[in-house]
């Protein structure tokens, strides 16, 4: 474990190798880039499925994971406010190998993520063009394609730097919010109209305890409520990060909570509970919700559309961090010094990011590959969860076993960890009908393994190398 002499020699040589980038960021983009990226779409359509019961398990989420994770998430920033976020704050707070083994999985998650893209995509496509044109949405070729044109324009984004990257995510974050109000007003529209009966936004009951609730319960934890630490990936590129990152870390928080109770609600009153679209839940209930109210039935187009430019700014979010974790593991001579350059106008780490795109659309094109689009989409779903819960199980070790921490930190460190590892062990199961659990499960854990001892011999070769 680094000593205190080591992390201060090896933070100054990290802000050192930091001083190139352009420091774009400031409070108002990093709060409006957590809701963006915290946000996931499809999470209002998967606790829906838990009925009422979706409240109090979403208070519970809150509870033992959000609450938690922001905690541990504001003092590690503050303790290690460094370019590369949470591969710092585990290479600076247990060992370089824990580092590396955490940026592998980080950017493995990241990867998985983004080449999903495409797939949800084209599922607005469906909302947007009608049942009729199905026939292209599932289309094998025509979500290739889309994955092709949306992964190039990522790149090109990229490369241009946060300067302009910042306002893709910022517009993401704000139509973000938009949406979210208008999931939440539909209801009431609906029943002014009269063509909803009753709608009770925080009813509840109690969670029914099986193998699917406890499933989904973790999901809505971890899997919903996790990435407030993404944004620390670019500490070099903030303004005052040890202060502005925290903030927007305390300013989000709340809001997302209230978004993510009240969108689950208005799934619920507007969409049969066993027809509910778990990829594209929200245009589902915007079509469903305008359909209903006459000349405003136009508006719910329209929003399905701000809907696809919004998932396409999270996919923004989530490249533009991953194309910087090599980038710092090879100021750690641990990757090769090709993934440092700086385009030589916009000082983003080019050849990083045309390698980020490039296996990127690789494992897009992998995942469409002998599956069904649903199957297809929940295997990339788990996959790069669990790279990302892998993750966040260090992150709330390195508070316990890393740095020194007062007990109530340690004590949401602990609570952090076990619902990250619910999660872990409840992963491998589908939520929607696939051709086989036993190969789907069997794919996951294959994946998972495999890529990780890729990782330790990557890791192993760059130390002989040096």
């Amino acid at each position: 474990m680094p000593t205190v002499r080591t992390r201060a020699a090896a933070t100054a040589s990290i802000e050192g190798s930091s001083a190139d980038l352009r420091k774009d960021l400031g409070l108002l983009d990093l709060t409006l880039t957590q809701v963006l990226f915290i946000v996931g779409l499809p999470w209002v359509g998967v606790a829906a499925k838990q009925g009422p019961a979706h409240v109090v398990l979403w208070l519970l989420a809150i509870a033992f994971f959000y609450l938690p994770s922001a905690a541990v998430v504001i003092h590690l920033n503050r303790a290690m406010p460094l370019e590369g976020g949470l591969y710092q704050w585990a290479k600076l707070g247990i060992n370089e190998l824990t580092g590396f083994m955490v940026a592998w999985n980080l950017w493995l998650f990241a990867i998985l993520n983004t080449s999903e893209t495409g797939l949800q995509v084209t599922q607005y496509f469906h909302y947007i063009l009608g049942p009729e044109e199905e026939w292209l949405t599932g289309s094998t070729w025509f979500v290739a394609l889309v994955s092709t044109v949306v992964i190039a324009a990522l790149v090109l984004v990229t490369i241009r730097g946060l300067s302009v990257g910042k306002w893709v995510h910022k517009t993401g974050g704000a139509l973000m919010l938009a949406t979210f109000a208008m999931l939440i007003a539909l209801p009431w529209l609906n029943l002014a109209h009269g063509t909803l009966s009753a709608f009770h936004p925080l009813a509840t009951a109690v969670p029914v305890l099986s193998l699917l609730s406890v499933n989904i319960a973790a999901k809505m934890g971890f899997g919903a409520l996790g990435g407030f630490e993404y944004v620390a990936i670019h500490a070099g590129e903030c303004r005052n990060p040890a202060r502005s990152i925290a903030r927007s870390v305390t300013l989000a928080a709340p809001i997302i909570a209230v978004m993510f109770i009240l969108g689950t609600s208005s799934v619920l009153a507007l969409v049969p509970i066993d027809q509910i679209d778990l990829i594209a839940p929200i245009p589902q209930v915007l079509s469903a919700g305008f359909t209903p109210l006459g000349p405003a039935a136009a508006v719910a187009p329209v929003t399905i559309v701000v809907l696809l430019l919004i998932r396409i700014a999270q996919a923004s979010v989530m490249f533009a961090g991953n194309t910087r974790l090599p980038m710092v593991a090879g100021w750690d001579g641990l990757l090769p010094a090709w993934f440092t350059r700086l385009h030589g106008r916009y000082h983003t780490p080019a050849n990083s990011i045309v390698f980020v795109g490039a296996m990127t659309l690789a494992f897009s094109m992998a995942g469409l590959i002998g599956v069904g689009k649903q199957e297809a989409f929940q295997l990339l779903w788990n996959a790069s969860a669990i790279f990302y819960a892998i993750t966040y199980l260090v992150m709330f070790a390195i508070p316990l076993v890393g740095v020194p921490s007062p007990p109530w930190l340690k004590a949401c460190a602990v609570s952090g960890f076990l619902m990250t590892l619910l999660f872990v062990v409840v992963s491998i199961l589908p939520i929607v009908q696939v051709t086989s659990w036993l190969s789907f499960a069997g794919k996951i854990s294959l994946v998972i393994m495999l890529t990780n001892v890729v990782g330790f011999a990557v890791f192993a070769r760059s130390r002989r190398r040096s």
